[in-house]
């Protein structure tokens, strides 16, 4: 993202917002967390303010952030940074000692750090995979965020057949909202008629 984004600032910021669990963040919090200088923060939030990012409100005497959801660019960001930070970053880094991938996918509960159900996937992987690769990278990850990420891999007739079977499992994980690393979402939901 840096490539794209002149102002390391305002990538840290989209690394921060995009990623949170939290709803609202305080300037000083911001601050502390993207360890940059308070007016550097604070010229960046107003920009992004201008541009329709982020939107704050007053409480208790203190601006609160947050980052609108309804910002036309919302979906194209997130994927910027599910793809530039954490497993998503480890993940492409490593895709060739993963085997040969043809779909992975991540919710994006997941990225935005928001615990997922047990019955719910948060990282799919399709194709040929060295799994010791696959699980070094999520036991990383999962140290990281301290809990369990659900994740599941399987090769690609598998997944063929459990598409064609209508099977609720694959369904539920092909249609809940999330950012493809590997593949298209076009070509994941091919076949599959909801």
């Amino acid at each position: 993202m840096e490539e794209l984004f002149i102002s390391k600032v305002r990538v840290k910021l989209l690394k921060l917002f995009l990623t949170t669990d939290e709803p609202l963040l305080h300037v000083r919090e911001i601050v502390r967390r993207v360890n940059e200088e308070i007016n550097a923060v604070r010229r960046e939030l107003q920009r992004m303010e201008r541009a329709g990012m982020v939107e704050s409100e007053w409480r208790a005497n203190r601006r609160l952030y947050r980052f609108r959801k309804d910002y036309v660019f919302y979906r194209e960001l997130l994927g910027f940074v599910a793809k530039s930070t954490g497993l998503g970053e480890s993940f492409l880094k490593s895709k060739s000692r993963i085997g040969r991938v043809k779909y992975a996918m991540m919710s994006t509960k997941f990225i935005r750090k928001i615990p997922s159900s047990s019955d719910q996937v948060d990282v799919l992987v399709v194709g040929q995979i060295v799994l010791p690769e696959l699980q070094s990278i999520i036991a990383t990850e999962q140290a990281k965020r301290s809990y369990e990420i659900n994740y599941s891999f399987m090769d690609e007739a598998e997944f063929n057949f459990r598409i064609k079977r209508r099977d609720p499992f694959i369904l539920g994980i092909v249609t809940q909202p999330k950012i493809m690393l590997v593949g298209t979402e076009e070509d994941l939901l091919e076949g599959v008629v909801i």
